[in-house]
């Protein structure tokens, strides 16, 4: 293991340092003013529609807050749109959503641009949500949000193709999921059990797929960085399983993910299935509407029969910014959100996935919707997510700057999953490119 040490301190070391002290001395600051009567506008950025039936509902409860809830683009969107804003020292909002990924970018660097909920009345919230969302908000010292939702991984798979290839059951381990795919190809050349095209938008799902192996290849502490990709054996695991799949051409590679034609596969029954995230349910019943019936949902396929570690993709948390001229107001609307019992039941309600282990068990959320209900063939989908969700026992720790990670990820990725190069190849492209922007950043590098 080498270490890189920055010759030159930059403001971005100087601004996680001061996080850290910040953090550490939350606990003798004087307790946040969250308590009595509260009134005015609460600025709102958030890309989740999910959210738009709580406004009416929170504010019947709350009638002297008015909710302006502004939606500012794609998650990637909000993040600049936010950084711009504390860069220019105005516009700001009061309330922000943020996905877990992305959090320990604004705290590293935009500095003092989010409350610090340590001195909020948080005590004992640690438990009422499940561990991987708790511990994604828990930046540098400090707990820089609260869970909104979750993405607990499961597989989603198209019953209809994989009857048809004479698959009874779903994989439960990944040796299963490459049998079943050979299976699923056989049926014709455009069927495949799945899709990567290594682009930026498969980043998390193969990050996921390291971590639910149980690779940590990052870690932070203060302003040091460790980066160890290449030389992680449960990297380089996962990679020869799908380096496999690509070399046997079992998985589709030229469909971008989130295209037009990625739903229109979901829909014919071509690409047969997708390891992703819990909140999937509504993207493929509204985009992949003609399969209707077909779909079901089953649990991550595991490296070994005996395991049950999961792991997630995506998912997102609320915070509350620092400039707000209304902090009081701003705590009762995040507090509704993320932890009262109706503010949670009509999120998840409205399609959200929830982190809190009372709803996950919920006997109305168990049920789910009738309309996803049908769309999986009367299945109870929400079962296995929920159970899917308790099997994710710890947050994958993203370096501080996942947005242009996410884009050396598809430069380093990309043509690997097209049929040129090796994705250890890739591995060691990506980790030189982050290796050298944490340096530029100003971190102390260990690799």
């Amino acid at each position: 293991m080498k270490t890189k040490t920055t010759v030159k301190a930059t403001a971005l070391l100087a601004a996680s340092a001061l996080v850290l002290l910040s953090g550490c001395g939350a606990s003798q600051q004087q307790p946040a003013d969250t308590e009595g009567e509260a009134s005015g506008t609460v600025t709102v950025w958030a890309w989740e529609p999910a959210l738009k039936p709580l406004v009416k509902k929170f504010e019947k409860k709350y009638p002297n807050i008015k909710i302006k809830l502004t939606n500012v683009g794609t998650a990637p969107k909000t993040t600049s749109a936010f950084t711009n804003a504390f860069a220019a020292g105005s516009g700001m909002p009061d309330v922000v959503q943020f996905e877990y990924s992305t959090l320990p970018q604004i705290v590293y660097g935009s500095e003092g641009a989010l409350e610090d909920l340590s001195t909020y009345p948080i005590s004992g919230w640690k438990d009422f949500y499940t561990s991987g969302p708790w511990s994604s908000v828990n930046v540098n010292g400090g707990i820089y949000g609260v869970p909104m939702d979750s993405g607990p991984m499961a597989l989603f798979y198209n019953k209809a193709t994989f009857d048809k290839a004479g698959i009874s059951e779903p994989p439960k381990t990944w040796d299963e999921f490459y049998e079943d795919a050979k299976k699923i190809h056989a049926l014709g050349d455009d069927y495949y059990i799945s899709s990567y095209a290594g682009d930026t938008n498969d980043s998390n799902s193969i990050v996921a797929f390291w971590a639910q192996a149980g690779a940590k290849p990052f870690s932070m502490d203060g302003e040091n960085l460790t980066i160890s990709l290449k030389n992680d054996a449960t990297i380089k695991k996962v990679n020869d399983y799908w380096q496999r799949m690509i070399d046997e051409g079992l998985i589709a590679k030229n469909i971008p993910s989130w295209s037009d034609e990625w739903f229109r596969s979901f829909a014919d029954g071509t690409n047969a299935a997708i390891v992703t995230g819990g909140w999937m349910p509504a993207n493929l019943a509204g985009s992949s509407a003609a399969a209707s019936g077909d779909w079901r949902v089953a649990p991550t396929p595991v490296w070994s029969d005996s395991d049950t570690i999961n792991s997630s993709n995506g998912g997102s948390t609320l915070a509350l910014v620092s400039s707000s001229k209304n902090k009081k107001a701003a705590w009762k609307w995040l507090e509704y959100v993320t932890h009262d019992k109706e503010g949670i039941a009509a999120y998840t309600d409205a399609g959200g996935f929830p982190p809190s282990k009372d709803r996950l068990q919920d006997e109305e959320f168990l049920k789910g919707s009738e309309e996803l209900s049908a769309y999986f063939g009367g299945q109870e989908y929400n079962k296995v997510l929920a159970q899917s969700a308790l099997d994710v026992k710890e947050a994958f720790v993203f370096p501080p700057f996942w947005g242009y990670a996410m884009t050396a990820f598809g430069d380093s990725f990309g043509s690997v999953f097209q049929g040129s190069g090796k994705l250890d190849d890739a591995v060691g492209t990506w980790q030189q490119k982050l290796v050298d922007y944490a340096d530029q950043q100003g971190f102390t590098v260990k690799e």
